[in-house]
């Protein structure tokens, strides 16, 4: 049987001001649980909020980046629902009038096709507090500063057919949104947080019932979350059972996913417009003013790395998707006058580097700088590829300058045609069989069975000789 996934996704985007929605309490993350809250975020008894313009701003900044409808007004609403980290009893958000209409999102994916989702559209509102679960012996602890805090929930159209297609998604909009400023992107720490709505259908059937699996603060486990959870609903289906309509928990640490509660079918929560709260009024100017602001988005950005730069566009779009590692790239291909090869190292070993030791750009080791000047000594023929692995390895471990590294550890390219010539000659002399067998070849096998000779020669150099001069002394003599 052919199945259809569908996919459609709400993204809580934690935005970067440094006080709460309503309040003067700090946003700042880390603090001593239960120190950045106040007499305003628990909604005590004579207190009024005072909505903080510059959530606003970063609202309308999104809206703008999107290409969305921006409406003239719209209005908070109180959602009223009882949890432990809610001593409100209720949420501001927005629900009749969002700050953010319709709007979309272009994404590259793998394939080479362009995809555009749909965003219904944005609203502002105030975080919850945050439960915690471990080292209360059964029970569990409420930490209530993160009460307040300002964000934007973004709510995608059932556009999404596949994992690939969702994550590709969300990797666009955290560019977004941190080239926009508007969110740090940390997803460890909760500044970006994604609900995944998932269901399946045969192909041209109407829409199946969907299941909603919260909270996923990954890019890896979403694919996963996403994955599992259509296989679940194919198998279930297919065993004769049927899908409910539930709120799911995906657990990246042992991959697997349990139910949380049963999805009520229609909202329930008596929403109704906050009385302490004014409606937002949108002048023309205001927006003409901001969109006049806007920093270059992804978008932009990767059409230029194309045009400038003479990188393909795939390329142009991992390293323009990301604010510091577009910015990053910049500074390495200036550095190193190669914008390609400061590509390649910048999406390859770098990033490796990176995911392999569970770090950020920002927390790279190696400096922009550092890699401008590795790859600059790559083009003047310092050092060959394959020792600036080596460099690279030792400038991420222990740092210092490039040209330091390099004549400290001797590292230096062999370039003297005369000390290349008598290493060439050295094996040619102790490989008689080869070198009978390389000139009795046809000429179509003949490259292959160079390669024996030229792994011979860089082992005996150390790796040090120049690969171009090894070739051309190693081709004059075989063919002598």
């Amino acid at each position: 049987m052919s199945w259809e996934t569908v996919i459609g996704l709400e993204i809580h985007v934690q935005l970067a001001t440094k006080t709460k929605i309503f309040s003067g309490s700090s946003t700042a993350f880390g603090a001593e649980p239960n120190t950045q809250a106040c007499a305003i975020d628990l909604a005590l008894p004579g207190i009024l909020p005072v909505l903080n313009a510059e959530a606003v701003r970063m609202a309308l900044m999104f809206g703008l980046a999107i290409d969305a409808e921006i409406p003239k007004r719209s209005v908070f609403e109180r959602k009223n629902y009882f949890y432990p980290d809610l001593p409100k009893g209720y949420q501001t958000t927005q629900l009749a009038e969002p700050i953010v209409g319709a709007g979309h999102v272009d994404v590259d994916l793998a394939d080479g096709s362009t995809k555009r989702v749909r965003i219904h559209h944005a609203h502002l509102e105030e975080d919850a507090g945050k439960s915690l679960h471990e080292d209360y012996a059964g029970q569990s602890g409420i930490d209530l500063n993160r009460a307040g805090t300002p964000l934007i929930e973004i709510v995608t159209e059932p556009d999404m057919r596949t994992a690939e297609e969702a994550v590709a998604f969300a990797k666009k909009l955290h560019g977004i949104v941190t080239t926009l400023g508007i969110c740090d992107g940390e997803m460890a720490q909760g500044s970006m947080r994604f609900d995944v709505n998932i269901s399946v259908r045969k192909k041209g059937a109407e829409l199946g019932t969907r299941t909603e699996t919260k909270n996923l603060n990954s890019f890896r486990f979403m694919e996963e979350a996403i994955k599992q959870e259509v296989k679940r609903q194919i198998d279930e289906i297919e065993d004769g059972g049927r899908i409910i309509q539930e709120t799911r928990l995906y657990n990246g640490d042992t991959k697997t996913a349990r139910s949380m509660r049963s999805k009520e079918e229609a909202n329930d929560y008596r929403y109704f417009p906050c009385p302490d709260l004014l409606p937002v009024v949108i002048e023309d100017s205001y927006i003409a003013e901001l969109k006049a602001a806007l920093p270059e988005l992804p978008d932009a950005k990767q059409k230029r790395f194309v045009e400038q730069y003479g990188l393909s566009a795939y390329d142009a779009s991992l390293l323009s998707a990301d604010r510091v590692m577009s910015a990053y790239f910049e500074q390495v291909a200036t550095v190193s006058g190669d914008a390609k090869l400061a590509a390649n190292w910048v999406i390859g070993d770098l990033s490796a580097a990176l995911n392999r030791n569970g770090l950020n750009l920002t927390n790279s080791p190696v400096s922009s700088s550092q890699l401008g000047d590795l790859i600059a000594r790559i083009k003047d023929g310092t050092i060959s590829g394959k020792i600036a692995k080596q460099v690279f390895d030792i400038l991420w471990n222990e740092g210092g300058t490039v040209d330091t590294v390099i004549e400290q550890k001797g590292l230096r390219q062999v370039s003297d045609s005369g000390a290349i010539e008598k290493i060439v000659d050295e094996i040619i002399a102790a490989s008689p069989q080869q070198v009978e067998n390389y000139r009795t070849a046809t000429e179509d096998k003949r490259p292959k069975m160079l390669g024996f000779f030229v792994g011979h020669i860089m082992k005996a150099s150390q790796g040090k000789a120049n690969p171009q001069q090894v070739n051309d002394i190693l081709l004059k003599k075989l063919q002598g």
